[in-house]
Formats: C-alpha cells, structure tokens, sequence
C-alpha cells in the first residue's frame, strides 16, 4: 500500500512522539551529544508535548502511514515567529512555519517527505498564509537540498537549542 498522508489526531500523541525519538537525532550535527538529543525528546518531543500540539489551535500536525505503520510527521505552526532573527528575514506575511518534517530513515527516498510537505503547504495556504518558513541546521546539507526542491530559498539565519548548545540554523522561506 502507497504511503498515506493524515491529519493526526489526539489519539496519535504516543505514534506521534515515538517517531519523533526515532527520527530527531538524524537532523543533528555530528557534534551534537547524545544527552543534549535526550534532552530535547523529553522536553519538546514526549507523549505530552505531542498531546498539548495536538490541542493548540495554531498548529496542524500529519502523520505518514505505510501499510498502516507511522513512517513520518510533520507539524505547522501558524502565526509569527517570536524569533527577531526570523521575523527580520521573512518576506511573506502572514506566514506559517514548516516547525517538524521528519521520516524514518528506512524510508527516505519513497515520497513521504513530500507527501508531508504538500500536506504542510496546502494547510498553510487555508490558513491565509502567504509565506511558509523553517529553519534547518547548517550541516544538514541533504535537507537543504530537498527544502531547496520544494521550492524554498535561504533568506537569513537563526539560532537553535539543542540541550546546553544553541546551533546554527538556515532559515528558509517559500511564498504561497
């Protein structure tokens, strides 16, 4: 069966969360510690986080299914970004930030990454947004790439959190 792209729902805060602690750590630089990765799943990535996203009127999460197993999710959040360094370089108001697209690493190259992604822009495009952004870390070159194919350009920079240690992030933006 084709991968299959859905809306989550509350009931999917456990799937929601166990991708995401298996699939976090595949956009983190080299140098990211192993506790600082831990750090990040409990305190942004738990059942719980996922359960209080799920319940936030401004975000849209999805979830990518492959013979009936979670293969992927992604979440958008709509609204401006509190990050100066981010408002300063967007272009496209209102926007929506592509804040989660991550795939098991099992099935990278069959579409689902694009799947989601389409799911990500099409509701940023019902919520009125004219602009889609993210942010990406610098050494993640092959999520640059495949930002870059979905028609997103780099438009500044930002700083990201991981643990103890802020990385350097891309901040990326597409027009709707």
């Amino acid at each position: 069966m084709p991968v299959q792209v859905r809306s989550a729902t509350p009931a999917d805060a456990v799937t929601l969360a166990a991708v995401a602690a298996a699939t976090f750590a595949l956009a983190c630089p080299p140098h990211t510690t192993q506790a600082s990765i831990d750090t990040f799943i409990a305190t942004v990535l738990s059942q719980e986080c996922f359960e209080g996203y799920l319940a936030d009127p401004a975000r849209d999460l999805f979830l990518a299914e492959e013979d009936g197993h979670a293969t992927g999710y992604a979440m958008l959040v709509t609204g401006e970004p509190a990050d100066p360094d981010v408002r300063a370089a967007l272009r496209h108001h209102p926007t929506s930030e592509l804040s989660k697209i991550y795939v098991l690493p099992d099935r990278h190259g069959a579409g689902t990454s694009r799947l989601l992604m389409e799911a990500c822009l099409d509701a940023s495009r019902a919520r009125g947004s004219a602009g889609a952004w993210l942010g990406v870390n610098q050494l993640n070159e092959r999520a640059q790439r495949f930002y870059g194919k979905s028609g997103f350009e780099r438009v500044g920079t930002k700083r990201f959190l991981v643990g103890e240690r802020y990385e350097d992030d891309y901040v990326y933006e597409q027009a709707l």
